[in-house]
């Protein structure tokens, strides 16, 4: 089984080669590694170019946005299943897609996902957040639950019927893909239950308060898209649901042994980095 990763950067040269490196280092060797670059002028192409990997395909090109981006990207794909992973986000460990690969040769299910560790931008050793995703249930969407879009891996077939992301949304176009596939078209779906991405923290939703707004009203409108109505809570559920992902202390046992368990996690220390890195 083939699986195609797509990493969309732009200026993104103070984390991409963290990211590049965490799936070049993977020992499921069945991958496809596809970078789209918005025509970035701080070095991040040169970054990409320096590897000249086997696995890696890769175009510089200015877009319309992060999401039209993965488009591309998703058009580019040839693998039987499709992950994306952020530019300034990266695996676990070495052993991430080997265990996403089996728990779909397990399952047959349509799609894979797991749970996602936020770190600290300069100093990715230091956990922040910790989002356990647990078993989705029918109807999880109604109380504010999703998946961590990265740790989100779908087979290809399912973009090919479905299609990929909105462009029409600006910063929810990922929430509104996983709504329109899990919740309105029902695929089947598959838990791995263990850390497989450590984000740095600094998201653009989560920066401030009208940013958080702003979001908040592009889920509404994901659910309008879709012609389909959240319950009166939902859109309040949904951003209460991050509270937990800082109070993880009933987790953080749980969360150690994990990372104890796994091969040596791929960290990259980044307090020596520029304070403008978010």
């Amino acid at each position: 089984m083939k699986i195609s990763i797509i990493t969309v950067a732009y200026n993104s040269a103070l984390t991409i080669d963290a990211t590049i490196r965490s799936v070049l280092s993977q020992t499921y060797n069945d991958i496809e590694y596809i970078l789209i670059d918005g025509n970035s002028s701080d070095g991040t192409q040169d970054i990409i170019a320096s590897y000249g990997h086997p696995s890696i395909r890769w175009i510089s090109e200015p877009d319309k946005g992060i999401y039209d981006a993965m488009n591309k990207g998703i058009a580019m794909a040839t693998g039987d299943v499709i992950g994306i992973l952020n530019s300034d986000d990266f695996y676990r460990d070495s052993q991430v897609l080997s265990h996403v690969a089996k728990a779909f040769l397990k399952t047959n299910a349509d799609s894979v996902y797991g749970d996602l560790a936020y770190v600290e931008a300069r100093d990715t050793s230091k956990i922040l957040r910790y989002w356990k995703s647990g078993q989705y249930k029918e109807g999880s969407f109604l109380h504010g639950w999703m998946p961590p879009h990265p740790t989100f891996f779908v087979r290809r077939e399912v973009y090919n019927k479905y299609n990929g992301f909105d462009t029409r949304l600006k910063s929810a176009a990922d929430y509104e893909l996983m709504l329109r596939l899990i919740h309105k078209h029902k695929i089947s779906v598959a838990y791995l239950p263990e850390v497989l991405v450590f984000m740095r923290a600094g998201g653009k939703s989560n920066q401030s308060l009208s940013n958080r707004l702003k979001a908040n009203r592009e889920d509404h409108l994901a659910w309008q898209l879709n012609n389909i109505n959240p319950n009166l809570l939902t859109l309040i559920l949904k951003p209460l649901r991050k509270v937990e992902q800082f109070l993880f202390n009933s987790y953080k046992t749980e969360l150690t042994k994990q990372l104890n368990t796994y091969s040596t996690p791929i960290k990259v220390d980044y307090k020596a980095v520029s304070t403008s890195v978010n």
